[in-house]
């Protein structure tokens, strides 16, 4: 980057967080143990849980997320809140001259979140759209071993999640959270990022609710053809209605297949199961911080692009259009 100059120049780069969940929170600690970084300020939502969060970090609790944005002494902004408000601030910060860390979704819209990335690009600034799950040890080990089983035709990723009762949280709040393979994005990054290029996806997906506003339970099933001729198919549930967890993901090729059931690996091939390390899943939030950094002071490159997940948002897109159309939908160029 341009700027990676004035960053060197500079003992710490300070940082405004948005966000006092459980993401903020791994944030937060990967910004105190790093000792290029200095966390100023922090805005959240509820004004008891800000003023607790700033005096555990030691920095200021803002009113607003405007007033965080208009802060001098703030050059990077980590937006760690609802998916619902993620592109508005990103582009906030942005305008504010700041660069900007965002977990996933970039937005909820595929036109806005195009709209941000030239707008990073016009302003020169830094835009990371957080995918840790491609830094995770399961995804690092079905990539390293995806040469080991041939020509690979069918993958099967579920993630299921029983919840008695359901949180009234906003996860599961339709606006807040949105789409649920928008809103947990990772489910299908995981195989574009494995598999490439998605043709059309076939979707369907069911809530079960009580209230308008917040649901007890969904159920989303998306079918993806790929360019590469493969069949993927995501399953992604939670809720009441979800009786048994499940965290499973399978690979078949011609000649062998990779299955992961939660953190246990095995590669089988004709005549042989083999055991597959899978690495641990602590301390992503860290690395990826830790990554952040050394671009901004080193101008080493990251692990994922914005286009990259940008794209994954327009396969998330198709899913949510045949969703609601019933039928086969095209996955945008």
């Amino acid at each position: 980057m341009s700027d990676n100059s004035a960053f060197l120049e500079k003992a710490k780069v300070r940082v405004g967080l948005v966000g006092t969940g459980y993401a903020a929170k791994l944030r937060a600690e990967a910004f105190v143990h790093d000792s290029r970084a200095h966390l100023v300020a922090i805005a959240g939502s509820q004004p008891e849980r800000t003023l607790a969060f700033a005096q555990d970090y030691q920095c200021q609790g803002m009113n607003s997320c405007q007033d965080l944005l208009e802060r001098e002494d703030v050059d990077l902004v980590v937006i760690s809140t609802i998916n619902r408000d993620h592109g508005a601030i990103a582009r906030g910060a942005l305008k504010a001259g700041k660069h900007v860390i965002v977990e996933y979704p970039l937005a909820m819209d595929v036109a806005e979140a195009q709209e941000i990335i030239a707008l990073a690009k016009a302003e020169n600034k830094l835009l990371h759209v957080e995918h840790i799950e491609l830094l995770g040890g399961v995804h690092q080990a079905l990539k390293s071993n995806l040469s080991e089983i041939g020509e690979i035709f069918y993958t099967r990723y579920n993630t299921i999640k029983p919840q008695l009762p359901s949180p009234r949280k906003w996860t599961y709040n339709h606006q807040l959270f949105g789409f649920p393979l928008m809103g947990a994005l990772s489910r299908l990054h995981r195989l574009v990022d494995l598999f490439g290029k998605v043709i059309t996806v076939n979707c369907h997906n069911r809530f079960w609710q009580t209230q308008r506003e917040y649901y007890q339970s969904c159920l989303c099933i998306a079918q993806l053809s790929f360019s590469s001729g493969l069949l993927g198919q995501v399953i992604y549930g939670k809720g009441e209605t979800m009786w048994q967890a499940e965290r499973k993901f399978e690979i078949h090729g011609e000649t062998g297949g990779i299955i992961v059931d939660d953190n246990r690996g095995i590669l089988l091939k004709e005549g042989e199961t083999v055991k597959i390390d899978i690495g641990s899943r602590r301390g992503l939030f860290a690395k990826d911080t830790s990554m952040v950094l050394d671009r901004l002071f080193l101008g080493t490159s990251l692990y994922i692009s914005p286009e990259d997940s940008l794209y994954t948002l327009k396969v998330a897109d198709a899913a949510r259009r045949s969703a609601q159309s019933g039928l086969t939908a095209v996955v945008e160029d």
